[in-house]
């Protein structure tokens, strides 16, 4: 149901009403995401040099979607989604005062850093896939695409432009600090969604006897059965081993192999987030000449490309620019990634076909994590991002099967026998 007052069939959501307070609160959080993102791995540097043991963070902040990401879809669906969301958020912001206060006292260790990011995952995986469904009901359905590339694009500026480049800052002011605000943001954002007043979609009565084992086959059987969505699934699955990778190592790749300090891991974050800032500013434009799939294919080619420039040329300058050509691609690849699958999955299922999605395709991001400690470690600090990029190579390999000409999107009120197009 679409509450912003919005005409009907128009393709820009309306800032006003509900989708404009989702807009804040996920600006707002991602700054705070962005200040804890980037001092955990300095930290987690301050703490030990092993490779493996700092990949090890990224890593077990992956594994909850791989134990909960199915629980939490089908729970979203079940749940008042708005409620869901705030309350997700007020306890975030408790565990990050909470473990703000331990930095402070100096009672940091490695093992307490993977227990944080194990938790805060564990919470985002009924988070995220509510906060999937719930936007179809504040904006047009038309509108999806561009509401997904503003809301990314606000967190790339909140995230990138003004998060990251003031984290070595606030830990100069002490190692605290960044969790301090981090926590704030959570419950900023938490208010904002709380605010919202919007009209759950209408479910079809559940099956007496109706269990959450059996909500969450049918999500990931929708999933299966949908020819774009599973081809796009199986691709982004590879996709994340590489960014595993990459992700737990970027921060020894710029100070260890560059030698470029914190304020050159703060110049790459920010490249990747003005690329993904430029990326989603013309997404509309990629996606009206060449599709959804098609655009998706093209970004993993370019990001390819951006990776191989990553591990072989030794240049902070080179590598900063190819992190943009990252960005810029990756927000391609995620707003009609997303887009598609609000658009696809029927409205009552939205949150189970979500979190099958997101499940299978991030269950090898902690292998990935792993694989690019030990790869750093065996080979040296430039490697994993080669690492990636043969992954990324794998992807578009498996994507490709899937980019025939595009299937027509079904209206998510379809029943099963009719939801499913497979061309």
């Amino acid at each position: 149901m679409v509450t912003t007052g919005e005409a009907t069939g128009s393709h820009v959501p309306a800032w006003r009403g509900g989708f404009g307070r989702l807009w804040s609160a996920a600006v707002v959080s991602r700054f705070g995401d962005a200040l804890r993102g980037a001092a955990l791995p300095l930290l987690a540097v301050s703490l030990t040099d092993r490779p493996l043991l700092i990949a090890s963070v990224t890593a077990c902040g992956y594994l909850p979607w791989i134990v909960f990401g199915l629980l939490g879809g089908a729970v979203a669906d079940r749940v008042d989604q708005r409620r869901a969301m705030w309350t997700v958020d007020a306890v975030r912001a408790l565990l990050v005062a909470a473990f703000a206060a331990v930095v402070a006292l100096g009672h940091a260790s490695i093992l307490l850093l993977i227990a944080l990011a194990f938790a805060l995952t564990t919470l985002q995986t009924l988070f995220d896939n509510a906060s999937t469904a719930l936007l179809p009901a504040l904006v047009d359905r038309a509108a999806l695409g561009s509401a997904n590339a503003r809301l990314m694009t606000g967190q790339q500026i909140a995230g990138g432009l003004m998060g990251a480049p003031v984290v070595p800052l606030l830990i100069a002011a002490g190692a605290a600090v960044p969790f301090v605000a981090d926590a704030g943001t959570f419950l900023l954002a938490a208010a904002l969604v709380a605010s919202l007043r919007t009209t759950a979609p209408e479910r079809a009565p559940r099956p007496a006897g109706s269990t959450l084992r059996a909500e969450i086959a049918d999500g990931l059987g929708t999933l299966w059965r949908d020819r774009p969505l599973r081809g796009l699934c199986a691709a982004t699955a590879l996709c994340n081993v590489g960014m595993g990778a990459l992700i737990a190592t970027l921060v020894v790749l710029v100070t260890g192999w560059l030698h470029a300090g914190t304020a050159g891991y703060a110049a790459a974050t920010t490249a990747y987030a003005v690329g993904g800032l430029a990326g989603g500013a013309v997404n509309r434009r990629i996606a009206t000449r060449l599709g959804p799939l098609r655009s998706v294919l093209l970004a993993g080619l370019a990001q390819i490309g951006a990776l191989v420039v990553m591990g072989s040329v030794r240049s902070l300058t080179a590598v900063v620019a190819a992190l943009a050509v990252f960005g810029f691609m990756g927000m391609v690849w995620n707003v009609n990634t997303t887009t598609l699958m609000q658009q696809r999955a029927p409205a009552d299922m939205l949150g189970r076909v979500s979190s099958a999605f997101r499940t299978l395709a991030v269950a090898g991001a902690p292998l990935g994590a792993l694989l690019g400690g030990l790869t750093a470690t065996a080979w040296g600090l430039n490697t994993p991002a080669l690492l990636t990029a043969a992954f990324f190579v794998l992807s578009v390999i498996a994507l490709i099967p899937a980019v025939k000409p595009d299937v027509p999107v079904v209206a998510p009120h379809d029943d099963a026998t009719t939801a499913h197009v497979t061309g």
